[in-house]
């Protein structure tokens, strides 16, 4: 085996840019680089990067139509607006060179599943990737091409049997449950904000998958204001006995961090303790029931400079193997790259100063308890699809 955390980095990942006023900008990722440099992240033993290729056309037909594809270079030469694939809406306006955009973060996500399939590394990394709402034929959600999607598919050709995707943004997973909802291959879970109070409006417990991979896709649909005791609560009681079970040969993750309680765009109240805790059992989880092969992604997140960048570090960190002291003061040579690059002033320290202990789901169901009911109602849906007793 070689290094344990390999990124798949190119500059030209933030060239995926909606404009100056779009929620998705690129700074944040700039801004986690940074950040991971200052605290030596990438100087960690066994980090190593590998450059990114664009996904060829051949490879994006793996998962989306080649009228859609067709259709979003045309959109990104003669910058019109094309309706009939959501090209050109107020979530996805269209930007110049977006097919090439766009399947450069495809193809960085392809790269961090090839590193983790080939045995080059335990963990691949594409902290631009993790767009979950693009759909076969068109764009929607700020998402253009369906990296997740598309890593998956390509582990599905190389051979894998069996493929684990578990999504934690606040926004339900719908373009990957979509494009996997038939395939026993793929369990995809997705813990996320009710679809009663959040786009994109799909993720009910009952939404199992179809056919012979009914039971397959997992959906936890928690309450507006669900909090980092809650959550991972609700992550504890679904996500360990699922992937103990299903024994996937890899592990893809998709990391947004809109679940903090600053996030415009969203209503959950997680701090970046609760989800610097999630990143831990995640790795964790990958190494009991994966073989160690992990690959990470990043996904949503729209607090572009107190958030992102410090919920990505602690992940990178965990993926790479060190850990950073969540009382550790931001570098200041970070504070003054935020101020310059952004006008905006820097968090002081790593930590929310948030306490992410939980009581665990299995020492008492709550009925009136809005999380315990939307736990039950999941483990109730796939739990026995899977031969595990839902009421343990």
């Amino acid at each position: 085996m070689g290094s344990s955390l390999r990124m798949a980095w190119d500059d030209g990942l933030t060239a995926y840019n909606f404009g100056p006023n779009h929620p998705l900008a690129p700074v944040r990722v700039e801004l986690t680089m940074a950040l991971c440099r200052e605290f030596g992240v990438f100087d960690a033993p066994g980090m190593s990067f590998t450059g990114v290729e664009a996904a060829s056309d051949e490879l994006l037909k793996l998962i989306h139509d080649p009228g859609y594809i067709e259709a979003v270079k045309r959109a990104g030469e003669t910058l019109e607006p094309d309706e009939a694939f959501c090209l050109g809406t107020p979530d996805n306006p269209v930007f110049p060179q977006m097919h090439e955009a766009s399947a450069l973060v495809a193809g960085a996500s392809v790269a961090a599943a090839r590193t983790v399939w080939n045995g080059e590394a335990e963990h691949g990394a594409n902290i631009a990737g993790g767009l979950h709402h693009a759909m076969p034929n068109h764009a929607w959600g700020f998402c253009v091409y369906n990296d997740a999607s598309l890593a998956i598919a390509w582990l599905l050709e190389q051979g894998a049997k069996r493929v684990a995707y578990v999504d934690v943004d606040v926004h339900h997973g719908d373009g990957v449950q979509r494009m996997f909802y038939g395939d026993p291959r793929v369990l995809t879970v997705s813990l996320h904000e009710s679809p009663l109070t959040l786009f994109p409006g799909t993720g009910r417990p009952g939404e199992i998958g179809e056919g012979a991979a009914e039971g397959y896709s997992v959906n936890v649909a928690l309450p507006a204001g669900t909090d980092d005791a809650r959550w991972l609560r609700a992550f504890d009681a679904t996500v360990p006995p699922l992937l103990r079970e299903f024994q996937p040969e890899v592990l893809v993750t998709q990391q947004g961090s809109d679940t903090h309680a600053l996030d415009p765009l969203a209503n959950l109240t997680l701090s970046v303790d609760g989800q610097r805790r999630t990143y831990r059992v995640l790795h964790q989880l990958a190494k009991e029931t994966a073989g160690g092969r992990w690959v990470v992604l990043g996904g949503g997140g729209y607090e572009l400079v107190q958030v992102v960048p410090r919920a990505w570090t602690h992940l990178l960190a965990e993926a790479a193997g060190i850990e950073i002291d969540p009382g550790a003061e931001t570098p200041a040579e970070w504070r003054e790259f935020v101020r310059t690059r952004t006008g905006q002033v820097a968090p002081l320290y790593m930590t929310d100063g948030r306490d992410h202990e939980f009581a665990a789901f299995d020492d008492g169901f709550d009925p009136d308890d809005a999380v315990d009911r939307a736990i039950q109602a999941t483990r109730k849906a796939v739990f026995p699809s899977h031969g595990i007793d839902p009421s343990l």
